[in-house]
């Protein structure tokens, strides 16, 4: 594997055995000057993480620099290089992969480097582990939405995939659902390994359900939750790194088939509402009851964000939501069809996702 840079008083730090729930936490990172130091900050005051390991991927920004400052205040942070990307590989998964052969401890924590960690959040995704007799507990993180199409488009496509899928199936052991959230993964580092890990999942874009699949499959408990109050984070900070994210990967969460996407614009456009409404501006009464059947559907909205721990006031951005889905749901699907998709400057060839086999 590359070599790493350590900070020099952390070598002289006396190494402890592991204990059964000491945890490494393994963050790639590619660019991310902007986020990353509070993320490092947030890992570094929890007593149950023995090891935080940062896998710089080919940044070309301050991201290096980021960790080597934060290395001289805490004595566990190491740097990471991830080198050059071999063929078949996602970026991110390698990036984990490295970061895994440096690892030490029992448990092993994924997180992204936009990601801001309660104080307990380790030691609460433990405690569900051994309560669930979990191997695999992960989070879906409280999202920070600053300008209205983060407001409008973020909480949309999470309410559409708390349908798809549901805690309570991925959390049944007798259900062959599964799925996880990347941007926080705690995971048994012998069943890591028994299912070959990351290289296991080279070329997956959403390598985290996979893993997760990978894990049910295997015959072992996973817990998949909410992560309000333990695990918060703003996903993108520009209109067009939310398109291009959600671009990457929205066909493929919602089936990875084309008849998900026409069922899906069909059933979130409200579109007899406004051939109700266009029809009204002839006949008075239907622009009535346009608008009425707008003003239901909005409504219902508004109770599934209150129920899913999002402002009742998104509600306003009902409208505006519906057509940013369809739209990015559109293009995710045509950028898959034609099997290339490009994220973070790297452009990949896809296939068939193990997800949707």
């Amino acid at each position: 594997m590359p070599n790493d840079h350590l900070n020099p008083r952390a070598e002289r730090q006396p190494v402890m055995a592991p204990t059964p729930d000491m945890v490494t936490a393994i963050v790639p990172a590619r660019n991310e000057e902007g986020v990353l130091a509070t993320c490092i900050e947030s890992l570094a005051h929890q007593r149950e993480i023995a090891q935080i390991l940062v896998v710089n991927d080919q940044s070309t920004d301050k991201t290096a620099a980021v960790v080597r400052d934060a290395m001289k205040e805490i004595a566990n942070l190491r740097l990471l290089e991830a080198g050059p990307l071999p063929d078949g590989w996602v970026g991110k998964n390698h990036a984990l992969w490295v970061g895994v052969q440096q690892a030490t401890s029992p448990w092993l924590l994924f997180t992204d480097a936009d990601a801001n960690h309660i104080s307990n959040s380790a030691a609460r995704a433990l405690q569900i582990a051994h309560e669930q007799q979990a191997v695999l507990v992960s989070f879906s993180p409280e999202q920070i939405s600053r300008n209205w199409y983060e407001k409008a488009l973020i909480p949309f496509i999470y309410l559409r995939l708390a349908k798809r899928f549901s805690y309570g199936k991925v959390n049944d052991a007798t259900s062959p659902a599964a799925a996880a959230n990347g941007q926080f993964l705690l995971i048994r580092r012998d069943v890591y390994d028994a299912i070959d890990g990351h290289r296991g999942v080279a070329g997956e874009v959403l390598e985290d359900v996979a893993i997760a699949l990978r894990v049910k499959r295997a015959g072992h408990r996973i817990w998949f939750g909410s992560g309000k109050g333990l695990v918060r984070t703003r996903m993108y900070t520009s209109f067009r790194a939310m398109w291009e994210g959600w671009k990457k990967n929205l066909y493929r969460l919602m089936g990875g088939t084309p008849w998900v996407v026409v069922r899906e614009v069909e059933s979130t456009l409200p579109w007899i509402a406004f051939l109700l409404i266009f029809l009204g501006l002839k006949f008075p009464f239907l622009f009535f009851l346009g608008v009425l059947f707008l003003i239901m559907r909005q409504t219902i909205y508004g109770l599934d964000l209150s129920r899913n721990h999002y402002p009742f006031s998104y509600i306003f951005y009902y409208v505006p939501a519906t057509f940013l889905y369809a739209g990015v749901l559109w293009a995710s699907y045509r950028s898959h069809v034609k099997g290339r998709i490009t994220w973070k400057g790297r452009e990949y060839s896809i296939g068939t996702p193990e997800s949707v086999k």
